[in-house]
């Protein structure tokens, strides 16, 4: 006895159509999505190197974990899934696309015997008296028959759903459009970061990896405001965006407010709102000092850490300011700045203190020659923009559109198929389904109960 050869294309091709190539596919990218969710991605080097040891963070980056989704093996482990799905879909299709278009009309005996639902029933009249009752019959209870006549026989042949077959292939058709997608935003696209002061502009973004990209257009940050809770912690925080052109606001683009989950869109190019925080500048902070031995009150303009004259003598700089000071005193809320006084220039300050723009009459209680009123500042905020172009978006979106309908057909809808066959004084009544065969079986019942009533 001789055993077939297989060809190594052949062998190649099995291997590449095998489910378990399918299923031990999933289990690893299962597992290495896992360790991209648990390692933070895109993060710098010297916050990993407080995590984890010197040794740990080569063996890392040299594995690609820190930039999982775009390293080679894991890109490999998508590229070998596409191509495992395209060719079970080659294999398969042939023989489903023949079932939907090319089905099988006769119901002789020994097709009869391969079907798990039949049922023999004599009835009066001749064949061809039967074949316009049981077509009525099938169009009110079922679907509309198709009537073929062999051997003075009439066999019926109706059937739900035929497309439904096909869900799995649109399935698998959507996971790789998502792919074709993904790949595009990868090689076309870009994700970058930006940051920008208040009233000032910019035309150039930069990766991750600082690699500037200029972009065909400017935004400019028109005002930066936030919200607090009670605690201090940040509520809400939006950035008034302008797009310009040449110089000019773009219409429709003009003191556009961008927050957390609405970004700004223009040209293909998405900005989303990220982080926030003092502009390295500073601010200018108000105040209005008088004599506690009297005098008029004058104001006064300082920048922190610059050294101002006090009217009488004297100066006093600003060493730090916030908009909530909860976080320091809980018992006070709102802006604060704390400043130090020096006698002299070249002498010894005194200790610093706070003053509180709410609370305007505490300074009174520190016993200084001069008492301060914080009236607050004139910050100037920068905001931390997301930057991200994918040309590939609507394409992904295109599959998963296609996945939702090929999910829907698969799990949501069933290929039944009845058949009858009709002679004179006897009609023989079969049917088949290719998933969920007890509510087939239920719903077949149901026809042979409405048929014994002939």
């Amino acid at each position: 006895m001789t055993t077939q050869q297989r060809s190594p294309i052949q062998a190649l091709w099995d291997f590449f159509c095998s489910l378990k190539l399918a299923i031990s596919l999933l289990i690893a990218l299962a597992i290495t999505s896992i360790i991209g969710t648990v390692l933070p991605q895109g993060t710098p080097p010297p916050e990993y190197l407080q995590a984890i040891s010197e040794a740990k963070f080569k063996l890392y980056s040299s594995l690609g974990f820190f930039d999982m989704y775009h390293s080679w093996w894991y890109v490999s482990l998508l590229y070998l899934f596409t191509v495992n799905l395209v060719a079970c879909s080659f294999k398969r299709l042939p023989r489903v696309w023949k079932i939907i278009t090319e089905p099988t009309l006769v119901l002789d005996e020994a097709f009869e015997k391969t079907l798990s639902q039949t049922f023999d029933r004599k009835l009066d009249g001749n064949a061809a008296s039967l074949k316009e009752r049981m077509a009525a019959f099938l169009k009110q209870e079922f679907a509309e028959a198709v009537i073929t006549e062999k051997d003075g026989e009439y066999h019926l042949f109706a059937e739900k759903n035929r497309w439904s077959r096909l869900g799995v292939y649109a399935t698998h058709l959507s996971i790789v459009i998502i792919f074709i997608g993904a790949i595009m935003g990868s090689l076309f696209g870009y994700k970058a970061m930006v940051n920008i002061v208040e009233g000032t502009s910019t035309d150039t973004v930069y990766t991750r990896s600082e690699k500037p990209i200029k972009l065909d257009f400017a935004v400019r940050l028109e005002k930066f405001s936030v919200s607090l809770y009670d605690n201090g912690a940040p509520k809400e925080f939006k950035s008034v965006l302008t797009v310009l052109e040449n110089g000019q606001p773009v219409p429709g683009l003009t003191n556009r407010p961008t927050i957390v989950n609405d970004p700004l869109s223009y040209k293909g190019i998405t900005f989303y709102q990220s982080s926030y925080g003092m502009a390295s500048e500073g601010g200018v902070y108000h105040f209005v000092v008088r004599s506690r031995s009297g005098g008029a009150p004058v104001k006064i303009v300082a920048r922190q850490d610059e050294v101002v004259a006090l009217p009488g003598g004297g100066f006093f700089r600003v060493l730090e300011a916030t908009q909530e000071v909860r976080q320091v005193l809980p018992q006070f809320s709102g802006p604060a700045a704390r400043i130090e006084i020096i006698p002299s220039k070249g002498a010894q300050p005194s200790p610093p203190f706070i003053v509180l723009k709410n609370f305007p009459d505490m300074d009174e209680v520190r016993g200084g020659q001069q008492i301060f009123v914080y009236e607050g500042a004139d910050d100037k905020y920068f905001t931390g923009l997301q930057v991200a172009k994918d040309p590939g978006v609507w394409v992904v979106w295109l599959g998963c559109t296609l996945m939702v309908i090929g999910i829907s057909m698969a799990f949501f809808m069933s290929h039944t198929r009845i058949w009858m066959r009709v002679v004179n004084g006897r009609v023989v009544l079969a049917g088949s389904t290719n998933k969920n065969p007890a509510a087939f079986e239920m719903r077949f019942e149901a026809l042979v109960e409405k048929l014994k009533a002939f």
